[in-house]
Parts: C-alpha cells; sequence; structure tokens
C-alpha cells in the first residue's frame, strides 16, 4: 500500500497537530478560571483532610516564586553591613594609623571597641538578635586590631610571636568571658576556641623550643580541645573545638612519630615514644563518649601512636633492616584491648589498629614475593642456559640486587601466618575472648585461615631466595609447596569448599608457574618438575572429584582448574621433547597432538564430568599450538591439520559433542586439502576438489530428500567449499583470463541456483566468490580511474556517501532487517 505523504512525515504532522491542540486547551482553561476568579472571590479555603496536603486557589498573575521573607532580608544586610564596618575598621587601623597621634588613635579605638561591645547587649534586650550578632562579630575584629595597634604603640621592641601568643590567650578569655556574659550570641565562643590554638604553638615558636617541645605544645592543646568538646557550651563549641583538636593532635603526632623514626639510639627515641604515647591517650580521652565513627577512629589512632612509641624506641637499638619486624612484634600487644577497660567502639579502633600494623608488615614484604614470582620470567629467553653461579638468585636473575632489606621478609610473612592461622584453629576461644569488643561472624574465620594460607605459603616461598640457597633446593622447596597447597585443597574440597580451599588452589597454581619457569633454567629440572607437576595436579582432579554437595558449583570449578593444569604440564611436556630430540618446530608439531589425543579420550572417559568440557577445551589449545608450530612447513602444516581433524571427527562420534565438532572436522579437513595442494604447487586444484565436490553435492541432495528440514549448509556447504575456495585463490594468481571467467560463470550459476532454490549455502558461498573474482578482475581498472581522478574527489564521494547513508538510515536499517530475515528464512 502506498502512502501519500510517507507515513513517518504523516506521523510528524499529526504529532505537531496535536501539540497545537493541547496548547490551545491549556489557553482555554487558564481563561475560564481566571474569569471564574472575577465573577466568584474566592473564600478562605477549607483545612486540607488529613494526608493531603492544602492547594493554593489559582491567580493568573500570583509569580511562581515565594516572596523574600523579611527576616532573610534582614539578615543580608546585616552581613553587608558589618562586613563594611569591619573592612573600614582595618583600613583605618592599617593605613590612617599615622595620622592622628597617639592619644587619639587609642582613643578612637577604645571608644569604637567599648560601643561596639556594649550595644549588643542592649539590641539583645530590645529582641534584635541579628543587629546584636553583627555588632557583635565587628567587636571581635576590633579586639584583634586593638591588639595589634597596643603592639604597635606600647610594646614595639616586643616580639611579634611572643606578643601574638600573649594576645591570642588574653584575646580567648576575653572573648569566653564576653560570650557566657551574652549567651544568646553564637560567635564569641567559637572564636574563642579557634584563638586558644595559637598561644602555646606560637609561644614554642616564638622562644625558640625545639621540635619535640613543638610537638608537646600541639598536643597539649590537642587535649585542651577534648576537654572542651566534651564539657564545651553549644555544637558550634564542641565542633570547632573536635576540628581544632584534629588538627593539632595529627599534627603533633606526625612531628612526634618523625622525630621518633628518625631517632639514632633509644635515649633519643623515649621522647617521641613519650610523646606518641600521650598522643594516644588524649585520642582516648577525646572518644571516650563520641559517636562510633568517632570513637573507632580514635581508638585506631591510639593504637597506632603506641605501636610507634613503643617500636620507636625497640627499633633504634636494633640493626636497620629489622626495623619492620620490631613494629609487627608491638603488633599484637594491642590485642589486649579486649580485656582494657575501653568504650566497645574505641576498642574495636584499637583491634583495627592491630591489624594495619599487620598489613603493613606483610605490604613491607611484597617486593620480596613479586620478585620471587616475576624473576624467572626474565630468563625466558635463555631456556636451559643453566644457572649462574649455582644459586637461587642467580636463577631469578636477581644476583645484581641489593637482599638486605628484603631478608626479612620471609619473618614478616611467617609470623603474621601464624597470627592468623592461630586465630583460625583456636576461632571459639578468640571470640569469647573478644566479645566485649567485637563479634565477628563465620566468614570472618573463612577469611582467617585463607590469609594464614596465602601468608605462609608465601613466607616460605621466599625463604630461600632470601637464605640465597642452592638451586636445586629453591625449585624442590617450590615443587613441595605446590603439593602441599594441592593436598589442602583435596582436603578442605572433600570437608566442603570453603576460602581456605579456594586461597589454596590459587595458590598452587600461581606457585605451579613459578616453580615451572624456575625450572627451564636446567633441562633435567624442567622434566622433573614438569613431570612433577603433571602428576600432582592430574591427583587433585581426581581427589576433588569426591562429594561436593556443600559448594557445587565451586567444587566443580575446583575439579577443573587442576585437570586443565596437569594439560598444560603435559603441553609443555612435549614441547620440551621436541627441543630435547632436536627437532625443527614444525617437526615437533605432531608430538604436540599427543595432548589433544588424551584429552579427546579423557573427554570420553569423563563424559558429563564438570572436568570434561575444560579438559577438552584445554587440548584443543593445544591442537592450536601445534597448528601454529608447523605454518614454516606447507606439507607438515597439512598432516597436522588432518590430524587435527581426524580428533575432531572422532570427538563428534559423541552426541553432545556433534554439532560444534562435526563442523570444526570438516573445516580442517577442507584446510588441510587446501594447504596439500598448495604445497605441491597444483595449479589446477579443480583435477583434486571436483571428485569431492561432486560425490559430496550428491551425498547432500540425498541428505535434503530424507530430511527436508536439514540445512544446505550441512548438505552442501563443505562439498561446494572443497572447491570453490581454491579455485578462487587460484584465480586470483592467475594472469589469463580463462579461469575467472568460468569461476564467475560457476559463481554466478550457483548463487542464482540458491536464490531459487532459497538455499542459504549456495547463495552466500556463490555470491561472495562471484564479488571476490569480479573485485580481482575490475581492480586494475579501478586503480586506474582513481588515479586518473583528482585528490579531493575520492573523499568528496565518501563524505556524499555517508551523508546519503545518514539521511536515509532508517531505511537502511529496515533493508538491513528485511534481508536478515529473508536470509533467516532460507535453509
Amino acid at each position: 500500500m502506498d502512502h501519500v505523504p510517507p507515513p513517518a512525515e504523516e506521523l510528524a504532522l499529526l504529532d505537531r497537530e496535536l501539540a497545537r491542540l493541547d496548547a490551545r486547551r491549556m489557553q482555554l482553561l487558564t481563561r475560564r478560571a481566571w474569569l471564574l476568579s472575577v465573577l466568584q472571590p474566592p473564600a478562605t479555603p477549607p483545612a486540607a483532610p488529613p494526608g493531603r496536603p492544602a492547594t493554593a486557589p489559582f491567580t493568573p498573575s500570583s509569580p511562581s516564586a515565594a516572596p523574600v521573607s523579611p527576616r532573610s532580608a534582614q539578615n543580608v544586610l546585616l552581613t553587608l553591613g558589618g562586613l563594611l564596618l569591619t573592612i573600614a575598621a582595618t583600613a583605618f587601623t592599617l593605613v590612617s594609623w599615622g595620622q592622628m597621634g597617639i592619644g587619639g588613635r587609642s582613643a578612637v579605638l577604645a571608644l569604637v571597641t567599648v560601643a561596639a561591645l556594649a550595644a549588643p547587649a542592649v539590641l539583645l534586650r530590645r529582641g534584635l538578635p541579628s543587629t546584636a550578632e553583627s555588632l557583635g562579630a565587628l567587636a571581635l575584629v576590633l579586639m584583634v586590631l586593638d591588639a595589634y595597634a597596643l603592639h604597635r604603640v606600647a610594646a614595639p621592641d616586643t616580639g611579634s610571636l611572643g606578643f601574638a601568643s600573649a594576645a591570642s590567650a588574653v584575646l580567648a578569655a576575653l572573648w569566653a568571658a564576653y560570650g557566657l556574659a551574652l549567651g544568646k550570641l553564637r560567635l564569641p565562643l567559637p572564636i574563642a576556641v579557634v584563638s586558644v590554638q595559637f598561644t602555646l604553638v606560637l609561644w614554642t615558636w616564638a622562644v625558640g623550643a625545639q621540635a619535640s617541645v613543638f610537638a608537646g605544645a600541639l598536643l597539649l592543646t590537642a587535649a585542651l580541645d577534648c576537654a572542651i568538646a566534651l564539657r564545651g557550651k553549644g555544637v558550634a563549641v564542641r565542633a570547632t573545638a573536635v576540628v581544632g583538636g584534629c588538627l593539632s593532635g595529627s599534627a603533633g603526632l606526625l612531628l612526634a612519630l618523625a622525630l621518633s623514626v628518625t631517632a639514632g639510639t633509644p635515649a633519643a627515641a623515649v621522647v617521641p615514644g613519650a610523646l606518641l604515647l600521650t598522643g594516644a591517650a588524649v585520642a582516648l580521652f577525646g572518644v571516650w563518649r563520641a559517636p562510633k565513627e568517632f570513637a573507632v577512629a580514635g581508638g585506631l589512632l591510639a593504637g597506632l601512636a603506641v605501636v610507634a612509641g613503643v617500636g620507636g624506641v625497640l627499633r633504634a637499638g636494633a640493626a636497620e633492616d629489622w626495623s619492620v619486624p620490631v613494629y609487627l612484634l608491638c603488633g599484637p600487644v594491642l590485642l589486649t584491648a579486649v580485656r582494657a577497660p575501653l568504650p566497645r567502639p574505641a576498642g574495636q579502633g584499637v583491634l583495627w589498629a592491630s591489624g594495619v600494623v599487620a598489613a603493613g608488615s606483610v605490604l613491607s614484604a611484597a617486593p620480596a614475593v613479586g620478585m620471587t614470582l616475576v624473576g624467572p620470567v626474565s630468563r625466558l629467553t635463555a631456556v636451559w642456559s643453566g644457572v649462574p653461579d649455582g644459586r637461587a638468585r642467580g636463577a631469578l636473575g636477581l644476583e645484581g640486587m641489593e637482599w638486605s632489606q628484603l631478608s626479612t621478609a620471609p619473618v614478616m610473612l611467617l609470623a603474621v601466618a601464624g597470627l592468623t592461622g592461630a586465630a583460625y584453629r583456636w576461632w571459639t576461644w578468640c571470640v569469647r575472648m573478644a566479645g566485649a569488643v567485637v563479634s565477628p561472624g563465620a566468614a570472618w574465620r573463612g577469611a582467617a585461615g585463607a590469609s594464614a594460607l596465602v601468608l605462609g605459603w608465601a613466607g616460605l616461598l621466599v625463604l630461600p631466595v632470601a637464605l640465597d640457597a642452592p638451586y636445586t633446593v629453591t625449585v624442590a622447596v617450590q615443587s613441595v609447596l605446590v603439593a602441599a597447597l594441592l593436598a589442602v585443597t583435596v582436603r578442605a574440597v572433600r570437608r566442603g569448599a570453603d576460602p581456605v580451599a579456594s586461597a589454596a588452589l590459587v595458590c598452587a597454581v600461581v606457585g605451579a608457574v613459578s616453580a615451572g619457569a624456575l625450572s627451564l633454567a636446567v633441562e633435567p629440572a624442567t622434566y622433573g618438575v614438569f613431570g612433577a607437576l603433571l602428576v600432582l595436579f592430574g591427583a587433585a582432579a581426581v581427589g576433588t572429584r569426591a562429594d561436593a554437595a556443600p559448594a557445587a558449583r565451586v567444587a566443580r570449578l575446583m575439579q577443573a582448574v587442576p585437570a586443565c593444569a596437569a594439560v598444560v604440564c603435559a603441553m609443555v611436556l612435549a614441547g620440551a621433547l621436541g627441543a630435547s630430540l632436536e627437532l625443527a618446530t614444525y617437526r615437533a608439531a605432531p608430538l604436540m597432538l599427543a595432548v589433544p589425543t588424551v584429552t579427546v579420550l579423557l573427554g570420553a572417559r569423563l563424559r558429563g564430568g564438570p572436568s570434561a568440557l575444560p579438559v577438552e577445551l584445554t587440548g584443543a589449545v593445544a591442537g592450536a599450538v601445534a597448528v601454529a608450530m608447523a605454518v614454516p612447513d606447507a606439507p607438515f602444516l597439512a598432516l597436522v591439520l588432518a590430524l587435527c581433524g581426524v580428533l575432531a571427527a572422532g570427538t563428534a562420534v559423541r552426541g553432545e559433542r556433534r554439532p560444534a565438532a562435526g563442523y570444526l572436522a570438516v573445516v580442517l579437513f577442507v584446510l588441510a586439502t587446501w594447504v596439500r595442494l598448495s604445497a605441491s604447487d597444483v595449479s589446477a586444484p579443480e583435477a583434486y576438489t571436483l571428485p569431492v565436490t561432486v560425490p559430496a553435492l550428491v551425498v547432500g541432495v540425498l541428505r535434503r530428500r530424507r530430511d527436508p528440514a536439514a540445512s544446505s549448509w550441512t548438505a552442501y556447504g563443505a562439498g561446494l567449499a572443497a572447491t570453490l575456495v581454491p579455485s578462487l585463490f587460484a584465480a586470483w594468481a592467475d594472469p589469463s583470463w580463462v579461469r575467472p571467467l568460468l569461476l564467475g560463470v560457476v559463481a554466478l550459476v550457483i548463487t542464482l541456483a540458491g536464490a531459487r532454490l532459497r538455499l542459504q549455502a549456495l547463495l552466500l558461498l556463490g555470491g561472495a566468490v562471484l564479488a571476490m573474482d569480479a573485485l580481482h578482475e575490475l581492480a586494475p581498472y579501478v586503480i586506474q580511474v582513481v588515479g586518473a581522478l583528482p585528490r579531493w574527489l575520492p573523499p568528496a564521494l565518501a563524505g556524499l556517501l555517508l551523508l546519503m547513508v545518514g539521511a536515509t538510515y532508517e531505511q537502511r536499517l529496515r533493508d538491513a532487517r528485511r534481508l536478515k530475515d529473508a536470509l533467516g528464512r532460507m535453509r
């Protein structure tokens, strides 16, 4: 049916007309409401029923925004007025000061200050709090200016820092008294808290005190802030004290920590340690009645300060590379917080501090673990080249690195592993002891067990490298660790998969990669390690097939991973065998095919098992590796492709693998045929492919007669591709016009037959070959034409094409959908 105008344009016209009707309806309703308001003035609206907001009567001229309240306008005006007066007073003091005598200057400032201090009391009695607040703020600024003027006039020879310290204390006392006297003013008391922050700090700066005295002044200021935060009057005062205490306390603790870390002797570290302990006491005092989040943070800060203070003294007397273990040794002392008389949130923070110390020590050991794991990768280009000096670091390529700072890594890792392992082993007792502070769930026990296993494995992995043990010892230790981890995995899966089993399996895989890469330095070690890994992972795959009911999905994964790892180990062994036999890479490819051969047989044996498909897919990867190895030699490549096709055909015998493996087998056989023809320099491949294509098409016709619903790809795809594709490659390399012409005619006939019979395989294969053949024949002429055109014309044509496609994008999209549907309906 033809539409005039087109449907899209007609839809747009309807939408515009409906929009105009809606706008006209709103105009009429507005006019009607205004007329009703003129004829019947609105009475007082009735009270809205409960649960429904009251609605105001409609008035066309009412503004959309509510008017500004008088109180808001008053506050804005007062704020601006107070700001201007403050600026004027400051300019008078700093700029115009020298134009008056000493008496005049003192009299003016004193008079203005007294007036500004007295005015808020009168204004508060008359009910003008906003005006009183503005003048009170002005009075506070004037008092600062009075202090500056006093220093310039009465005590010009006094040090600026010392005078500022005294002035801050006096002003804080005066402002506090003024704020308590006029309780309705909100600014004086918070400003007094701000002023007192500078008293001790400026005094220590003025007298040139040592850094430890400066840190003590900051901590005393923080203690005073804590007292104000606990006993202060009003939310603003307490909030100001909390902010000041956090800033002063943090600065004091950081300064004390820097002094403790840089102390060279235990005696020099005593004073910073005492300051850190004082800061911890101040933090606990400040959060004693604080909300939970602040209390936890305060407990965390206090715990870290205690460790830094005590550990700093012990560290100064120990060797430099044992600094981190000393701090780690102090961390477990914080666990006594479960019995200390602390609030529950603060106790939780102290326990978190113990965990932070342990985590920090583990992070300090991470570089050693990383170098141990990644080191063998740096020597992959020198496989079987031997081990320098026969030591572990030489095998890792780390013989020239300084290990003094990393020699304690195994100690820290094993110590933390022991603590977490003890918690996992005696979990019930730990929960009972910590019941007053924390109540961890069962998930925390699994995390503790997994952490203990990972850290213990990392510590034992690094130990031979830290000791620079012989190469054979290092390889043996890593292989034994893999065996132990797999044993833990099997045992944990049998008991019910948990985080410990997952951690053990991950560590086993990572450790196997490290041990395997390390063994590549020596040929006998390669066979020994990968052979042992093959047996270990195979045994683990068999062992994890036991009861998996508690966590079926995780247990299936834990069975599949060792099975796939065993296949990978077999691949490495096959490649090593080819290298030992001194075979060329392509000649060693058939050896690699032994791996997928075994996986095909295992897949049939494990039919329906959770590891069957992963094992077969890993074997397919081995087959792809064999194909890649055979690429340099075409005859061997054809042989390997044919053998892969045989394996795929053998897999297709099983019903659950038939669709995918069957198509893969056909593709591999066809590829093997093409490669073999190319390797034999056959100039007329049709002589070899047509005897295959004709019977294949006959079989396809018979198949379609017996099963009309069968796909055309299944019936005719392989037979047509066996001849069309080699002929297409031959036509592209043939300078004569006969072969391309004959191929084009045959492809055209196949394409028309596919369109007439609605067979997808014939249509697509014939059309693709016809297009490629035509492109080959027309390419020289197209190149000549393009070379004769101006250089600006191809981009212009491309841009025009894009504009046309964009303008008719919807229509092109519909055409593409129709084409897709038409192809989908074909067989």
